[in-house]
């Protein structure tokens, strides 16, 4: 019985440590770490030494990283959202890679209430950025602007507010 408690333990505390240097990298949201523990260790050992992980360690793991407060998507997304931002990408892009880390969009959408992030003038920076000062006003130069914005995942509404509020 000991013999049968014992590679459990290791397993579960190769875990941990696995957790542990995957959030001491960068932040992630509950699912992405869920997807990388749950995947095969590379393991020096033999295969059949190996013990397998199981649904309940996985469910261990995450567990004790949020008692330790290491893991609240809540913040990640806070986190991210600001990150991509100073970056140069929009809310929508930006609300697409959080739901596809996994994250509700009741947690999405509180993340951008409780942001304070100006997306106008974030979308004038870029295009300025991109295209230069003044922004070209002729339509086939707007248009590439107008693309290249709502590529990066700005809303149209920012798109035209930069050319209504910042007319030259």
């Amino acid at each position: 019985m000991s013999s049968q408690s014992s590679p459990r333990r290791s397993v579960y505390a190769r875990l941990c440590d696995r957790a542990t240097r995957l959030l001491a990298m960068r932040d992630h949201s509950e699912q992405e770490l869920r997807r990388k523990l749950a995947a095969p260790f590379m393991a020096k050992a033999p295969q059949d030494e190996v013990e397998p992980i199981t649904a309940e360690d996985v469910e261990n793991v995450i567990r004790w990283c949020y008692e330790h407060n290491w893991l609240d998507d809540a913040n990640f997304a806070g986190r991210y959202i600001s990150s991509r931002a100073r970056k140069g990408y929009g809310p929508q892009r930006i609300r697409q890679e959080l739901q596809q880390k996994g994250l509700s969009r009741e947690h999405c959408d509180a993340a951008f209430r409780d942001c304070d992030i100006d997306w106008t003038q974030i979308t004038r920076d870029i295009a300025v950025r991109k295209f230069g000062e003044p922004l070209p006003r002729q339509y086939p130069e707007k248009v590439k602007v107008q693309r290249f914005l709502l590529y990066r995942g700005f809303l149209m509404e920012d798109i035209q507010e930069i050319y209504r509020n910042f007319a030259d």
